[in-house]
């Protein structure tokens, strides 16, 4: 494990000294107050810092090993999908075999409730749990990289460029090879970023990626050592849908966004208390590769992602509202079937989230929940 050791998870050792760590990080512990209480952290930030280590170090004093660590953080997973969603389901699992280890190849919504539903999921079922990929460009500040790292993420360098990233491509390969191999199950997503439009598709180059592990052999022989498994997890309402038709926008008008240092921390954080509705994850069945083609193995997984994804009462409405606007070219839509009748209470919701988005982002908004009905349809440019 020592080559891994800058980009692996913690291990049982390291667990309780990077806790002890935290509990004395003043930025931390400042994030900390600020999520748990945020009117009271900015009248009396030093006296909330405080209370908020006090808070951490009571759920935290048990945990010496990974196991306990993911013992805490199922009990944040329950309140989180009290507070936050109306019915949370899966399909699928039956055909994961308890003695197999996968790569889960996943759709990307939100930037940990999408790990994290799927690892919800496994531990719930009994299953190991996941090994979870996450991109250098979100751990801007230490104390994220040690939470990550807490939680059995381990780090993609995307930041990295030419010869340094060939290496780092070529380690991480080795690594999640190295976690299949040793009865770990692994997550990634299908893409570098978030899907903001709804459209699931996924990047051959990852798949390139995955087989450098295993150069020996052709593609399709090292990624199918991987057993890789498509998952698509629905949501109702995407908590960071705003922000999200807000890039799409910023883009559209000026040809770029510029993050600042706490956009992502924003997002994650806003994806972990958002409303999200009604959430799926589905399971797909292991690939059989017959392709050494990236383009065709990605074309095997989207297809997976694509027919799995539940679809929702706000994907309808919204194609019904690009409808009823013209936003939507109508010689495409002469096959949409009809949804099942909308509950009342659904499109009264839909309404009023629409209402409180500024009309400038509407197009944007509304494209991303209708795409993926279309995205079934297969009639998404």
């Amino acid at each position: 494990m020592e080559k891994f050791k800058d980009i692996r998870p913690y291990q049982d050792p390291e667990t309780r000294p990077v806790l002890d760590k935290l509990m004395t990080d003043p930025e931390f512990l400042d994030s900390i107050a600020r999520f748990y209480y945020p009117r009271l952290t900015r009248l009396f930030p030093k006296f909330m810092k405080g209370a908020a280590s006090k808070k951490l170090r009571g759920q935290v004093k048990d945990v010496h090993d990974v196991k306990s660590m993911q013992d805490v953080i199922a009990v944040y997973m329950d309140k989180m999908i009290h507070d936050t969603t109306t019915d949370l389901s899966n399909s699928g699992m039956d055909s994961l075999k308890s003695d197999r280890s996968y790569l889960f190849v996943s759709n990307h919504r939100d930037i940990t409730m999408d790990p994290a539903f799927v690892n919800y999921m496994l531990y719930h079922g009994g299953l190991e749990t996941l090994q979870i990929a996450i991109g250098d460009n979100l751990l801007k500040k230490p104390f994220v990289t040690d939470l990550m790292r807490l939680n059995k993420s381990f780090i993609v360098a995307r930041s990295a460029k030419g010869r340094e990233l060939l290496q780092s491509l070529k380690l991480l390969s080795e690594y999640i090879h190295h976690c299949i191999e040793t009865g770990q199950n692994v997550w990634i997503a299908q893409r570098e970023g978030r899907a903001k439009d709804g459209i699931d598709r996924t990047d051959p180059a990852l798949l390139k990626m995955l087989a450098m592990g295993k150069r020996d052999l052709p593609l399709a022989g090292s990624l199918r050592q991987l057993h890789i498994v498509p998952v698509s997890i629905s949501y109702e309402y995407d908590a960071c849908d705003v922000m999200k038709a807000t890039e799409l926008r910023e883009i559209q008008e000026h040809g770029s966004f510029t993050k600042t240092d706490d956009s992502d921390i924003k997002s994650i954080v806003t994806g972990m208390i958002g409303f999200k509705g009604k959430v799926h994850v589905a399971f797909g069945k292991e690939l059989a590769l017959t392709s050494d083609d990236p383009e065709v193995i990605a074309a095997q997984i989207d297809d997976q992602i694509v027919n799995n994804y539940v679809l929702s009462d706000s994907n309808y409405l919204a194609l019904e509202r690009l409808m009823q606007d013209g936003m939507v070219p109508l010689h495409k839509l002469r096959d949409i079937p009809e949804p099942d009748e909308i509950d009342r209470g659904a499109r009264k919701r839909f309404e009023k989230r629409l209402n409180a988005v500024d009309p400038k982002l509407h197009r944007h908004f509304l494209c991303s929940y209708a795409n993926p009905v279309l995205n079934k349809l297969g009639i998404v440019d």
